[in-house]
């Protein structure tokens, strides 16, 4: 059966994951990049380096962003949101952030590919941040599932 997320369910969904893609476009070159973050209810927020996203953002701050989660090909959820990027400037600003990536649930298990290095977690000590922190305000949000068999088939 395939359907629509409704509102409340979009939310857990933002909620509950902690990596995401953002879609930016600017100079006539379109970009999808898998970011980590945490959503408040009504900012995404993420840190990042310098690079082509953040160029690219800077040009033009209209994004889409877009989560999901897969149980199999037949069991999913996808998200997706519209809304603007802001560069975050202002140090009280970058400290709530910081504040609100350090508090997020991250899974127990994690991949090789996938683990916490020697930039994260920041603590309030540290003088200077290393990279950029940011937040999307989003707007209009679309949610769509597939929920039907836990059963695998092999093609053979």
């Amino acid at each position: 059966m395939f359907g629509k997320l409704n509102d409340k369910e979009i939310e857990e969904m933002m909620h509950h994951q902690i990596l995401g893609r953002i879609g930016c476009h600017a100079d006539g070159v379109t970009y999808v990049v898998p970011i980590s973050y945490v959503y408040d209810g009504v900012y995404v927020y993420g840190h990042t380096f310098e690079g082509m996203k953040i160029n690219l953002l800077r040009k033009n701050p209209k994004v889409c962003f877009q989560v999901d989660s897969t149980k199999n090909l037949a069991n999913w959820e996808s998200v997706i949101g519209w809304g603007e990027f802001e560069e975050l400037q202002d140090p009280e600003l970058c400290k709530e952030a910081l504040q609100k990536l350090n508090e997020r649930k991250l899974p127990v298990i994690h991949s090789k590919t996938m683990q916490i290095s020697s930039l994260w977690p920041f603590t309030d000590e540290d003088d200077e941040k290393l990279g950029i922190f940011f937040r999307i305000k989003l707007g209009d949000k679309t949610g769509r599932f597939e929920r039907g068999s836990d059963e695998y088939f092999f093609a053979t």
